[in-house]
């Protein structure tokens, strides 16, 4: 049992890992677009802010420029929230993993980790940065790719599935928080086409522009948006879908393979779905979306904290901490 927890636990945080970094690619990407107005160049501090690393950063940059802060978030090794941070952690545990996952996912995350150790600030700078972010979540996209067709389906795989959703769901509303919060336009910009351009960068950001037009085809508003990203039940990355999906794995990791545990982690994710389903878009922004985001982040911590009680015999590291497993 100790050695299957073990095991659990690395794959967990390594699903984890990979995502999270790939929505950190995302959330670079959309504020290398959102600088390009005439207010971007005050904006890069709300990445830092999103991400609740404000001391952290200062310790080591005066100012939030595009150029530190990038910089922080891509290539900085002492920056356990960097993205080199991230497929470095994601490697170990995998290292770790060698007689469970294929070959292919072992061979694919050390040509990725290398990619990332030979980019330069020079690589990384305003003009291709855009380029870069692509190469780290198509990486991404190709682990979880080769994921999906070599992984031996026991309870690995659901450990697997279960750190990707938690993340996916936490990282979502990260995406859609510094649209909604931090690039929050003036009352005379609401509605502008520059902010109906920033809500459509959101959804290309998220893979979601059109899955949205198939449900939305003539038109877009921020509560159109913001409740597709949330609610829908169809978008694979909508807050919603990922919910669905920690339950449904939590319930068959319990039924199929008779785990005594977990129960109170279940009980927290009925009670954030429940949550989810109860209230319209339209209330959630009369309240403040903000503070709905950042109640949804906490409840996820806390199903994360379940989790790790339940099957992994400790608590799991905070999320704002990258702890190699």
């Amino acid at each position: 049992m100790n050695l299957l927890a073990r095991y659990a636990e690395n794959i967990f945080w390594m699903a984890r890992y990979m995502e999270r970094a790939e929505n950190l690619a995302r959330v670079l990407d959309v504020q290398e677009t959102f600088v390009r107005d005439e207010r971007g160049g005050t904006n890069w501090l709300s990445v830092v802010q999103l991400y609740a690393d404000e001391e952290a950063f200062l310790k080591r940059h005066a100012t939030a420029s595009a150029e530190t802060v990038v910089a922080f978030y891509l290539l900085d090794a002492t920056n356990p929230n960097s993205i080199v941070s991230m497929i470095r952690a994601a490697r170990e545990n995998a290292r770790t993993l060698r007689p469970w996952i294929s070959t292919e996912m072992w061979s694919q995350i050390n040509v990725f980790y290398n990619q990332l150790l030979v980019l330069t600030p020079r690589d990384v700078a305003m003009p291709h940065l855009s380029r870069v972010c692509r190469m780290v979540k198509e990486a991404c996209q190709t682990h979880t790719g080769i994921t999906e067709g070599t992984f031996y389906r026991d309870q690995g795989w659901y450990f697997y599935q279960l750190g990707k959703a938690i993340e996916r769901a936490d990282q979502t509303t990260r995406l859609l928080d510094i649209k909604y919060h931090t690039l929050l336009p003036s009352p005379d910009d609401l509605g502008s086409s520059l902010d109906m351009q920033q809500w459509c960068t959101v959804l290309r950001s998220a893979a979601g522009y059109h899955a949205f037009r198939r449900v939305y085809p003539r038109g877009m508003t921020p509560t159109t948006v913001a409740g597709f990203i949330l609610f829908n039940e169809g978008f694979p990355r909508s807050v919603v879908m990922c919910v669905r999906q920690i339950d449904g794995l939590l319930t068959r990791l319990k039924s199929r393979y008779t785990l005594r545990r977990g129960s109170e982690a279940m009980e927290k994710v009925d009670e954030l779905l429940a949550a989810l389903l109860s209230r319209p878009i339209e209330a959630v922004i009369a309240d403040g979306l903000h503070e709905y985001l950042d109640w949804v982040q906490r409840q996820l911590i806390e199903i994360t904290a379940e989790i790790g009680h339940a099957f992994f015999g400790q608590e799991p590291a905070p999320l704002a901490q990258v702890e190699v497993q």
